[in-house]
């Protein structure tokens, strides 16, 4: 109709009929209807997400869009919904129906938990292609919601997710442990305590139960009554320090209900009807408590008398030192050894103990050149096993042949620990393989000082000025410019943990920004953390690496220590690989994975061990550059050091048997790093640390690699992941350069790395220096305050570098 057109008159439409206005009504109630169970159905959703893990880990408003993904859909009895091994895309909430989970294992296929409504699988598929762990098959008509990891991630939730990060533990807490005298036993009580200890396959995990060993644990153990209802374990406790056997009664083991812990096997693909409050029964010859003799952890589970009860008990530090023993043994039959060489005539009984503590062992091959004629020379060597010839100007002058049985032992390079003289003599090894425990004139001198002095003191009949052990002595540059903390202004919280908080301060001249990490005083305190909180200090400041995070200050607040950091507002590697779909990318993983070979090389030539390597502790600059951060683990160290500390995905076997460790933990580290990174998950990974070290123990032999790593790669890892310490490719001749020079990375520019000119593989978006929105710090991560009150010792006096 033109704009000037006249309208027609218009018939009104005739009233509807009763058929009609009923017809309406009905239409009308069904799409009441409709609405009302649409409605039910997103809030059945919602109900059901709420209570997964990963899907907490969105903030509440995204979840909404999680529930409008959901696709439903419909299996039979007997259908399979996932099969194990295949390669997993998709997230199932259980609506109604039930179902079986089934794992193959050498011996046939097992079913290992039942799942019904409310109950999920495979939200791990939602993150990163993996295979599934197990199979499961509809055991009636089943009804599920279904998420795929393409939708997820088209959605972009991936990139909100939140991550807790997985804790380290055992951080060597100087809290005192109370023990009892022994109890005397009846030849029956240690039948009964020797059974129950060798049928706890997680102590056979931990240590080689000989008889000997056996009889250190009954020996030290002492008994307790305990009464009906009476809980000898609380979950959550932190007082965990004892081990316990059933002489007498029965206990009963439970979890609360928010709790995922479980005694049995690992169900990582299913949260599944066994998780009961109740989860086993410990009756006369059983054990518990095993963890707690390994680290300082907070209880898992409540452990509580059924009837009047009598237990054998054992305490973490009576474990501890009878592990040790060994090593003593080991360290007694060292100092044998320097007892042959005259050079070290001068030296005190105890100084050699000393000494034989910081021997490192290393093993050769045949044909391998010990020491090279002409070169100079700073490193002494025991061989204990193996035949070398000694060749002087191009001619065999002897052959040396060590047996350690026999304990016929040979040294030679000894004139290197008194100065860096040429050496007179080429080494080669002619067995097929040489065993030698080495010493470099550095830590000699670290340890005791010069050699020469301490030769000419003893000549001259003088005694020497004694010594204090060596420690990490960092100081910052005096002539720096100085930061006070009242010029410092709060931007934002950018994480925050047990310990206390890290966030983003902005300088009010320079207007530089700093990452400023508060711990409480209290929970220091209270957990024992003085020495290590001091120590994580002096390390900061010894450290000079442009691939470890730059201490500026420390501040001593009434109730707070403060650390003053380089910001890195880049994230953490961990979060950034989630978020940005990064495993399985060689690219990516070499160029951090080289950022780290380069941060433990500065450490070690400073003789700091790191131990908490874990892409959680890696920070990314606004650049894209690879920091390592958090030296709260981190210990100096001229030899093996014993606290069993970490975190347990990352565990060491050595660390685990609690026979020593040295800095070849961080090689093994290294290893499970680039495993991770490119697999998805680590190689040794369970929901429970006892598995994990069971998987450990049997070695990288047994773990599957997934397609994403290749050979070069593979031979890489397998070579950090070698279960004895020695024989990791940079515990070997030739040290770090062996893995510089590794296939895996026979193209890699790092010359360009070390001098941070390398195009890097990400650059995360930092809008400007006070960008947080690389960082998501969860309210339920803040930690409690637990207030300080000063115990008058001193201890946190020099801990402040600026006011």
């Amino acid at each position: 109709m033109g704009c000037g057109a006249s309208a027609k008159p218009t018939k009104p439409p005739d009233p509807p009929s009763e058929t009609e206005k009923a017809e309406r009504k009905a239409d009308h109630s069904e799409d009441k209807k409709a609405a009302q169970l649409e409605n039910k159905e997103y809030e059945a959703r919602m109900r059901f997400l709420d209570q997964v893990p990963l899907m907490k880990r969105l903030p509440r408003d995204e979840r909404p869009i999680v529930a409008e993904a959901c696709e439903a859909c419909e299996f039979q009895n007997g259908d399979v919904i996932i099969q194990q091994g295949d390669p997993g895309d998709a997230f199932y909430v259980i609506r109604s129906g039930e179902a079986r989970v089934f794992v193959q294992t050498n011996e046939g296929q097992d079913q290992v938990a039942s799942l019904k409504g409310g109950d999920y699988f495979g939200e791990n598929a939602l993150l990163r292609d993996e295979p599934r762990t197990a199979t499961i098959i509809a055991s009636s008509r089943l009804l599920a919601f279904r998420i795929r990891r393409d939708k997820f991630q088209e959605l972009g939730l991936n990139a909100k997710l939140q991550f807790a990060n997985r804790k380290a533990v055992g951080t060597g807490m100087k809290v005192m442990v109370k023990s009892k005298p022994p109890t005397p036993k009846t030849p029956e009580d240690v039948e009964l305590i020797s059974l129950a200890l060798q049928k706890n396959e997680n102590l056979a995990t931990m240590t080689t139960l000989d008889s000997s060993r056996l009889q250190s644990f009954i020996e030290v153990m002492w008994k307790e009554e305990v009464k009906a209802g009476e809980r000898i374990i609380s979950e959550g406790d932190m007082q965990a320090d004892y081990f316990y056997v059933v002489a007498e009664g029965q206990f009963e083991v439970t979890v609360s209900d928010a709790s995922n812990e479980e005694s049995g096997v690992d169900h990582s693909e299913a949260k599944a009807e066994f998780h009961q409050r109740t989860i086993s029964h410990v009756a006369p010859g059983g054990s518990f408590g095993e963890l707690a003799l390994l680290y300082f952890v907070p209880r898992a589970a409540t452990v509580t008398a059924s009837t009047d009860a009598t237990v054998w008990v054992i305490d973490r530090t009576q474990f501890k030192s009878i592990l040790m023993k060994a090593s003593d043994s080991k360290i007694r039959a060292y100092v044998k050894y320097l007892d042959k060489v005259s050079i070290l005539d001068a030296l005190l009984a105890e100084e050699k103990k000393q000494v034989a503590n910081a021997l490192v062992e290393m093993h050769f091959a045949s044909e391998d050149r010990i020491i090279q004629q002409g070169e100079p020379g700073n490193m002494f060597y025991i061989m204990y096993e193996g035949d070398v010839d000694i060749d002087k100007d191009g001619e065999v002058v002897a052959t040396l042949s060590a047996k350690s049985k026999s304990g016929t032992v040979h040294f030679f390079g000894e004139m290197a620990l008194l100065e860096n003289e040429n050496r007179t003599a080429t080494v080669t090894v002619k067995s097929p393989d040489a065993k030698c425990l080495v010493l470099d004139r550095e830590s000699f001198n670290l340890l005791l000082g010069p050699l020469k002095d301490i030769i000419e003191a003893a000549r001259e009949g003088r005694q020497r000025p004694e010594r204090a052990a060596p420690e990490a002595q960092g100081c910052l540059a005096e002539n720096r410019t100085k930061i006070k903390r009242s010029d410092l202004k709060r931007i934002g919280l950018l994480g925050c943990g047990g310990f206390g908080a890290v966030e983003l301060w902005e300088h009010s001249k320079t207007g530089q920004t700093f990452a400023l990490k508060a711990i409480s005083k209290g929970y220091i305190v209270k957990t024992g953390m003085q020495e290590s909180v001091m120590n994580e200090k002096s390390i900061l400041a010894m450290t000079n690496s442009l691939f470890i995070t730059r201490l500026y200050e420390t501040y001593n607040g009434t109730q707070t220590l403060y650390f003053l950091l380089e910001p890195c507002l880049g994230g953490e590697l961990y979060s950034t690989y989630v978020r940005k779909s990064m495993y399985g990318s060689e690219k990516h993983c070499r160029f951090y994975s080289a950022g780290v070979i380069l941060a433990f090389e500065h450490m070690h030539q400073r003789r700091i061990i790191y131990r908490d390597l874990k892409p959680e502790n890696l920070l990314l600059t606004e650049d894209g550059q690879l920091k390592v951060t958090d030296m709260g683990l981190a210990k100096f160290v001229i030899g093996k050091t014993y606290t069993t500390c970490g975190t347990p995905d990352y565990f060491a076997p050595e660390v685990i048997a609690s026979t020593g460790h040295t800095n070849a933990v961080d090689w093994w580290t290294l290893g499970i790093l680039i495993f991770e990174l490119m697999a998805g998950h680590p190689p040794f990974e369970s929901a429970y640390p006892m598995q994990i070290y069971a998987k450990v123990t049997k070695g990288i032999g047994k773990v599957p690699f997934p397609s994403a790593i290749k050979a070069n790669c593979r031979s890489l890892i397998e070579n950090l992941l070698k279960n004895e310490a020695v024989e990791r490719l940079p515990m070997k001749p030739g040290g770090v350069k062996n893995l510089t020079e590794h296939k895996w990375f026979s193209e890699f520019d790092w010359e360009a790395l070390m001098g941070q000119t390398m195009p890097v593989p990400y650059k995360p978006v930092v809008k400007s220096r006070k960008d947080l929105q690389n960082f998501v710090a969860r309210k339920e991560d803040a930690p409690r305050t637990i207030e300080y009150v000063d115990p008058g010792t001193g201890w946190d006096k020099d801990f402040a570098t600026s006011h």
